[in-house]
């Protein structure tokens, strides 16, 4: 799964967030809709991190949790959801479940969730967070997330959460006409987050959201198993932070840090 920019582990861990400091976090990083930012609002991000991550849910940073991933940065999952433009009714595809927090944001925006996590102890973790949570019309699989869902294609959104030097072509063709994917585009470490729009059968490059920080997408059509040991074995993941930032090009991009 994972994006994931945000503090260095050495970094202290004392600091506190709070809801309300988490949404003006997200409104200070450039995120608009006022429906994704009260989806933020409704859900309690403390029920989707570990229990020694707790008083940290509120900052806007990722988390660690097990296999070497860690959750992406609350702001990061606004601007990706942003750009799915969700009005209520879509069906949407998750690729990399995690822990279920960005599973619950989609839910609150959507009419269906399909989430997919290659982990089964963490789709199991997620599948009682968001029972926990009293979260809705969202359906947890174990997989390989470069093949899709078929069974419940196709989607009108598909947002994926791991890094690929391009869209997987079951993805591309699980996407409905006129909907929307949006997917980080690089090897692993150094990505642009794309936003793609699927007209008369093509998916068409949209937008560039924002440079960032994923581990790799793993499965048939992405990268396979034994490469990601060799990379974790050869230079570990760090996480990292990403800043909202401004220039000519992009009025608003990112910067990794």
């Amino acid at each position: 799964m994972v994006h994931r920019g945000g503090m260095h582990p050495a970094e202290p861990a004392r600091r506190r967030g709070s809801p309300r400091g988490l949404i003006r976090a997200l409104r200070d990083q450039g995120i608009q809709d006022d429906r994704v930012i009260g989806a933020f609002g409704a859900v309690a991000r403390e029920r989707f991190v570990p229990a020694d991550a707790a008083e940290r849910a509120y900052l806007d940073e990722p988390i660690g949790i097990p296999h070497g991933q860690v959750t992406t940065q609350p702001s990061l999952i606004a601007r990706m959801v942003e750009a799915l433009r969700l009005s209520g009714g879509e069906r949407v595809l998750e690729v990399g479940t995690g822990l279920g927090y960005q599973t619950a944001i989609l839910a609150a925006l959507a009419g269906q969730v399909v989430s997919v996590e290659r982990f089964g102890d963490l789709a199991d973790w997620a599948r009682a967070n968001l029972d926990g949570a009293g979260i809705h019309g969202v359906t947890v699989v174990i997989g390989d997330g470069t093949l899709g869902v078929p069974e419940h294609a196709p989607y009108q959104a598909i947002v994926v959460a791991a890094a690929s030097l391009e869209v997987p072509a079951p993805l591309a063709e699980q996407l409905a006409d006129g909907g929307r994917l949006v997917h980080p585009v690089g090897p692993g470490g150094r990505e642009v987050v794309t936003a793609f729009h699927k007209r008369s059968g093509r998916l068409v490059a949209e937008a560039r959201l924002t440079g960032a920080y994923f581990v790799p997408l793993v499965g048939a059509h992405g990268t396979l198993e034994g490469d990601v040991d060799e990379q974790r074995t050869a230079q570990p993941p760090t996480p990292r932070v990403a800043r909202c930032v401004t220039s000519r090009r992009w009025p608003t991009r990112w910067r990794v840090e």
